[in-house]
């Protein structure tokens, strides 16, 4: 049994491949779909922190993370895809890769810089993680490549062209703030990176942007157990510091439209959308709300998925698709699944129109 759910892998692995060389190949597509650039944290990793110097606690590599939808753990820190894996298959694009993933070299499709654990401050868990500035970095050498490969006029058009995705912040606030710094202070220090961040892809040539609001944090699993050494806000500070970095970001997202030319949106209120599932279960065809299908302790909350940060005992529930949340951060592929039609269906299938 072992050795046939192995060549599974090795088979489902290899498809893959042929599947995205073979679509990465074809030089005469690259006027008909528009690409997907994606940046941010952990709800948008597809794997890039395989390829870091970080802990165990930043990455998700080993079984059961992956197992639903790949049969094999990739570094989702889910039971299956993500949000940016949907998006690429409603839009006709192949999994976009992560931008670490070793030998690639075709970006026409786009690419994926996301990093478990990332923060839009190069402060927030600096030395773990690929922060939001070092994304920026790793974007402006593709851009660089591009325009070898495709020339100047081809490369903006690509650019200009494609879909921009970004899910930041959560970790931001999740560590203890700078000491002597109001809420309103730090917020906006984020918000102001993020648009930062935005004001850079559009000069490249980006016009059209897909934000995913910081979610509802304070819920998970992880937020209900006292963590040992916790040193982090309460989930009430939690919870204040959510709401003021959404309601920040829309009145930002306002304002850039006005004053961008061609600058395009499309917003998930992932806090309210995921909230209302963590509450209601049964109303969108989950049992189980708060706690997680894979973790140990109170709700699953301690972070032991897998048995590899530290502690080898953990639990695995029967059935990953009653549940909202996979680990004790992490929400299942099924209610990402949700979110991405939802998000699609709303207004974001319009921004893939070429």
């Amino acid at each position: 049994m072992a050795s046939f759910r192995f060549q599974i892998h090795i088979l489902a692995f290899c498809a893959g491949l042929v599947i995205q060389s073979s679509c990465h190949g074809h030089s005469g597509l690259q006027k008909k779909h528009v690409a997907l650039f994606i940046f941010g944290d952990s709800f948008y990793d597809p794997g890039n922190n395989n390829y870091i110097n970080t802990t165990k606690v930043f990455q998700a590599n080993w079984l059961p993370y992956g197992e639903t939808f790949f049969r094999y753990p990739t570094g989702r820190p889910s039971n299956g895809r993500l949000i940016p894996d949907f998006i690429a298959e409603y839009a006709k694009l192949p999994i976009i890769p992560a931008y670490l993933q070793p030998g690639l070299k075709d970006y026409t499709y786009g690419v994926n810089f996301a990093s478990g654990g990332a923060g839009a401050l190069v402060e927030t868990l600096q030395g773990f993680v690929t922060d939001l500035k070092t994304q920026r970095s790793q974007f402006k050498k593709v851009e660089k490549q591009l325009r070898q490969k495709l020339g100047k006029a081809e490369a903006y058009t690509l650019l200009s062209k494609a879909v921009y995705l970004i899910s930041i912040g959560g970790n931001d606030y999740s560590i203890p703030l700078a000491t002597n710094t109001s809420q309103e202070e730090y917020v906006g220090w984020v918000i102001g990176n993020l648009t930062s961040w935005i004001e850079d892809v559009y000069k490249k040539g980006g016009r059209k942007f897909g934000f995913s609001s910081v979610g509802p944090l304070a819920s998970a699993p992880s937020m209900r157990v006292i963590q040992p050494g916790n040193t982090g806000p309460s989930r009430e500070e939690l919870t204040a510091l959510e709401n003021l970095h959404n309601r920040l970001l829309s009145i930002v997202l306002t304002k850039l439209k006005k004053e961008l030319q061609g600058f395009k949106y499309s917003k998930l209120n992932l806090y309210t959308y995921a909230k209302e599932r963590i509450n209601h279960p049964s109303k969108y065809g989950f049992k189980e709300g708060k706690t997680a299908c894979c973790g140990s302790g109170p709700y699953g909350g301690i972070n032991t998925c897998g048995g590899k940060r530290g502690v080898t005992e953990y639990k695995l529930c029967n059935n990953v698709t009653e549940y909202v949340f996979f680990d004790s951060f992490h929400l299942t592929e099924r209610v990402y699944e949700q979110a991405s039609k939802l998000w699609w269906s709303h207004n974001l299938e319009e921004l893939f129109k070429v």
